[in-house]
């Protein structure tokens, strides 16, 4: 993700949602509550919501609904961010006045968002080759063989590039829209929608879609423990052997019930730990950056940077100016 990432939608607030025969209702649910309900305490900038059909009616969606749109294509025309909520079919192709408009609306600035199978339509326009884009795990394989200019991860929960945002399935579609909140109008507001939505505040978009097994709502007490241990003390130097003596396992059993447990090694859950904490302290306090470097773990200013560049596409800098809650 570039440092012009924070790209200022071209008819700022005005979000567009395509409607289509055969819509994804979860998907366009989550553009929906993050986007069209009113939030006056948030003051005259919140997003202004509104559906485009992309064909004539009647329109039906999942759960047999009946959709009206608010218009047509036409209405893409002064759009800020265009949602694309799922697709009807891996096979069927997007209309080409679909596709025309999307590029129109890219042209000029505009933001285009997909959720889920959403990424087909976009894809077939070609301003996805050469980007990192994501889906659902179930349709990454299908994306990338019929679009190989694509650098598809059927790992992540969602891709940010700038204009284009990519999301994978159902839930996923949520955290993009927070993000995209998140740019917008900062962590405050954002951690405020999630709190009325009762949902994570925030989830990387690098974070694996899913885990070998669902997470425990109690997970093994030794690696809650040990959880917490990790966090409380992220300057440690922590070693596969030293954790797994804390969690009084042998190596190979502490690896293998870590993955489990969350679906990453000990090495990436520190590394994503530290990379919160240094986001908290950035977002919340004006410490140095070598003091934020310290206190999250990462010990050198350098690590900081490389860490944050690689998950977040930014450096440390850049995201205080742009998430510090002075600033939100």
């Amino acid at each position: 993700m570039p440092d012009a990432d924070l790209i200022a939608p071209a008819a700022g607030k005005r979000v567009v949602a395509l409607v289509y025969d055969g819509l994804c209702s979860f998907e366009f649910g989550c553009a929906a509550e993050i986007f069209g309900l009113a939030r006056p305490e948030f003051g005259a900038n919140w997003y202004e919501f509104t559906t485009a059909a992309v064909e004539p009616g009647p329109l039906r969606a999942s759960g047999r609904l009946m959709v009206q749109a608010d218009g047509g294509l036409e209405l893409l025309d002064d759009a800020g961010t265009i949602i694309v909520p799922g697709w009807k079919g891996l096979d069927l192709a997007p209309p080409g006045a679909l596709v025309e408009a999307l590029l129109r609306a890219h042209a000029r600035g505009a933001r285009i968002v997909t959720i889920c199978s959403g990424v087909f339509p976009l894809a077939a326009t070609g301003l996805l080759d050469g980007r990192r884009a994501t889906t659902h795990w179930r349709y990454a394989e299908a994306l990338q063989t019929r679009h190989p200019e694509i650098e598809v991860d059927p790992n992540v929960l969602y891709v940010d590039e700038g204009q284009l945002l990519t999301s994978a399935g159902s839930a996923a579609g949520l955290d993009l829209c927070l993000h995209l909140v998140r740019r917008d109008h900062g962590p405050e507001i954002a951690n405020q929608v999630a709190r009325r939505l009762v949902i994570a505040p925030h989830r990387n978009g690098g974070q694996a879609q899913f885990i070998e097994r669902p997470v425990q709502a109690r997970p093994e007490s030794r690696l809650s423990s040990l959880f917490d241990t990790m966090r409380a003390r992220l300057a440690e130097p922590w070693s596969n052997a030293d954790l797994a003596r804390l969690a009084a396992m042998s190596e190979r059993t502490f690896l293998r019930r870590f993955r489990e447990a969350t679906g990453s090694t000990p090495a990436d859950f520190l590394i994503a730990a530290r990379i919160d904490r240094a986001r908290e302290l950035l977002e919340a306090t004006s410490l140095p950056v070598d003091e934020v470097a310290a206190q999250s773990g990462f010990g050198a200013v350098a690590t900081l940077r490389h860490h944050f560049q690689r998950r977040l596409g930014v450096s440390p800098a850049t995201y205080r100016q742009r998430f510090a809650r002075s600033a939100a």
